[in-house]
């Protein structure tokens, strides 16, 4: 829950425009606090979540980014270990193995080099996931591969509430901070306070209270956890869901506490299922709580293979609400009569499931 709300008043308005307004107040407080992206100036404006801010703040504050993310990254170090803040938005996280030396040897690292003396208060904003037929260089969930580098924080918001307390907290924190947008999720909306306030980067929540199965899931996949656990709860089982939320400090506690509770598991990654963070989250409970397993953990995400571009092959490689639904209803042993049932409650509440765009239409640019 946000830490330091500046008024209870809320509004309704998209997860991009949280962020938005997440960058307006604290460039307003800080001055030292500018972004950078490859459409931060264009008309579409980084889905939305730059728009007013050149014409407000200037270019010196809300710049262009040309096509050399590495050699940009290294000027965005630099920048924060002498003080600025910058934030960097990347269209696509799969452009940001294009910079892996900077922020992994550099970033991650500044602040134990020095004992503390230069930290990198650097924010690295990305968009994550499927959509459009976009293919498999410019759709990746890398989450994991940047949440196994220590000296990084890494956070995933799914609502956009949680969205703008985290960037707050983001560009506030005095460590470099890898912020994973899902490109489904800027069109969700929901309510969100007016004011100043921050979502502390302390990881797990549960977002629905259960008692049969607990269902760990990651940004896009928290709302699809929710979808099944409405329909599974039709046919009389409880899921708890929990939204891990910040992947890196990787914070398992809550998780323990609800697997001792429901004593069956199921993870739900955006990215690949082989030594995603299910894995990390599957191993680190049977480490603490196998005496409370009622069953063998199951784990989903996608595939070992890339993502397919054609609509024929698309069908069926990331997980939907369906999947996590036969998933916890296995867990939770319902028999092939209550897992049907349960699949009808869930298709007369969202319908047939779109392949390739979110539940609800995509009207973005990318």
């Amino acid at each position: 829950m946000p830490d330091t709300a500046v008024t209870t008043e809320t509004k309704t308005i998209s997860l991009a425009a949280a962020l938005r307004d997440a960058m307006d107040l604290c460039m307003a407080r800080d001055p030292s606090v500018f972004v950078i992206g490859q459409g931060a100036t264009a008309p579409g404006r980084l889905f939305g979540s730059t728009t007013d801010l050149l014409e407000k703040y200037g270019p010196d504050r809300v710049q262009e980014m040309p096509l050399a993310e590495n050699g940009v990254m290294g000027a965005l170090v630099g920048a924060a270990m002498a003080g600025m803040r910058p934030v960097m938005v990347c269209m696509r996280t799969d452009f940001l193995l294009l910079t892996l030396d900077q922020i992994v040897n550099h970033a991650a690292k500044s602040c134990y080099l020095t004992s503390g003396e230069r930290p990198v208060p650097l924010v690295i904003r990305a968009c994550i996931g499927r959509g459009w037929g976009q293919g498999p260089t410019h759709v990746q969930s890398l989450e994991a591969m940047f949440a196994m580098v220590p000296g990084l924080k890494v956070v995933m918001p799914s609502s956009p509430a949680e969205a703008k307390g985290q960037l707050i907290a983001a560009i506030e924190d005095p460590n470099p901070v890898v912020f994973l947008e899902h490109r489904w999720l800027h069109d969700e909306t929901g309510p969100v306070p007016t004011g100043y306030y921050r979502t502390p980067l302390d990881g797990p929540r549960v977002v629905r209270p259960g008692r049969d199965v607990t269902v760990v899931a990651t940004s896009l996949m928290v709302l699809e956890a929710q979808r099944a656990a409405a329909a599974l709860a039709s046919v009389g089982v409880e899921c708890e869901v929990i939204d891990l939320a910040v992947l890196r400090p990787l914070r398992i506690e809550p998780v323990v506490a609800s697997v001792e509770k429901t004593g069956r598991l199921v993870t739900v990654d955006t990215g690949w299922r082989t030594l995603g963070l299910g894995a990390e989250v599957v191993a680190r409970v049977t480490e603490q709580a196998f005496g409370a397993l009622k069953a063998a953990p199951a784990r989903l995400g996608v595939p070992d293979h890339p993502s397919p571009s054609s609509l024929a092959l698309l069908e069926g490689y990331d997980p939907t609400a369906a999947a996590i639904l036969h998933a916890a209803g296995a867990q939770a042993g319902l028999s092939p009569a209550e897992l049907e049932r349960a699949q009808a409650a869930l298709t007369a509440a969202i319908g047939e499931w779109p392949v390739d765009v979110p539940v609800g239409g995509f009207r973005g640019a990318f």
